[in-house]
């Protein structure tokens, strides 16, 4: 049986498999399998994982239990959360105010005094800097909200990635990342620099070369990656 092929019920109380029912059993909540072939669900006991014949991998239960990323999973436990392997046991000793899930084997976590950053796999800070937000890596960046409100891409050290500040960005995608400036959104490249003058109320990042925008009169266009206007939507 193939994991992906596995289905969420429409109501995600039971799982399905090519129209038929799995395990014959309706659960609470459930969330879909992942890669380990696990998945979360949630029954009068409390949230856990279960392997595909339905069977629970451990005994612990939780008051949630989210999905496996790089086999470690988010829990919450008494209020804390942390990350627990596909054996059920903690992946560091640490505990946080909110977990994220693990993205290119890195994760962004909050303390308890509502901070933000980024730990690695043992559960150790990647850095000594904390954000008032930071978000999920993609392609080896992420972006961090710093304590002035302005935005900043940083590498996997932490580092600054071109030194430019915006009030609000997007990850990189395919060498571009949304940008937010006094003036509105737009796109710009890995030096920080924009790609066109034109600034939007809203915009997508680049799809194969082209990205839907709205502008300032709420017209949807949509823009190459010079920002040429080539359709009206």
């Amino acid at each position: 049986m193939n994991w992906k092929e596995i289905e969420v019920s429409e109501c995600s109380t039971f799982f399905k498999y090519k129209g038929q029912t799995l395990f014959n059993k309706r659960f609470k909540e459930i969330l879909k399998f992942h890669s380990e072939g696990l998945a979360p669900v949630s029954d009068e006991t409390g949230w856990y994982h279960i392997d595909m014949n339905g069977n629970p991998i451990y005994e612990e239960r939780y008051e949630k239990a989210f999905g496996y990323y790089f086999g470690k999973s988010a829990v919450i436990y008494h209020g804390n959360w942390f990350h627990i392997n596909t054996n059920g046991d903690k992946c560091y000793p640490e505990e946080y105010a909110w977990c994220g899930n693990f993205q290119e084997n890195i994760c962004t976590v909050r303390n308890s005094n509502n901070q933000y950053f980024h730990i690695n796999e043992d559960g150790k800070s990647l850095y000594p800097e904390t954000y008032r937000y930071a978000g999920d890596f993609k392609d080896g960046f992420a972006v961090v909200k710093l304590k002035s409100g302005l935005c900043k891409h940083i590498n996997k050290s932490g580092t600054n990635l071109n030194g430019m500040q915006y009030l609000n960005l997007g990850v990189y995608h395919k060498s571009f990342a949304t940008a937010k400036d006094e003036s509105g959104w737009f796109h710009i490249d890995k030096n920080g620099m924009q790609l066109y003058n034109e600034r939007y109320l809203s915009i997508e990042p680049f799809y194969n070369g082209f990205s839907l925008v709205e502008t300032i009169d709420n017209k949807n266009i949509v823009i190459d990656e010079t920002g040429m206007a080539v359709v009206n939507i």
